[in-house]
């Protein structure tokens, strides 16, 4: 069992328990596949870590790059599919 802290509640869980987003090249990328590799960071399943991690430039500071506001829609509708 792989375990992963969220950017947003900061709780220790099981990886597959939590939306990862990875920087590819510059660009974060939601779920990618597992040949997708770079600097990564996880959010629990809830609105309410996805926007605590934005409201706080969580993401940006552990990806080290600029996020698309358009991350943050991604994020909601992967939230929605699951």
């Amino acid at each position: 069992m792989t375990e992963r802290r969220c950017a947003g509640c900061w709780q220790i869980k099981d990886r597959k328990d939590l939306i990862k987003i990875t920087n590819a090249a510059g660009t974060p990328v939601v779920n990618p596949n597992s040949t997708t590799f770079g600097r990564s960071v996880y959010l629990c399943y809830n609105k309410s870590c996805i926007d605590a991690a934005f409201k706080k430039n969580k993401i940006e500071k552990f990806l080290k790059t600029s996020v698309p506001s358009e991350l943050k829609g991604q994020l909601l509708d992967e939230l929605r599919n699951s």
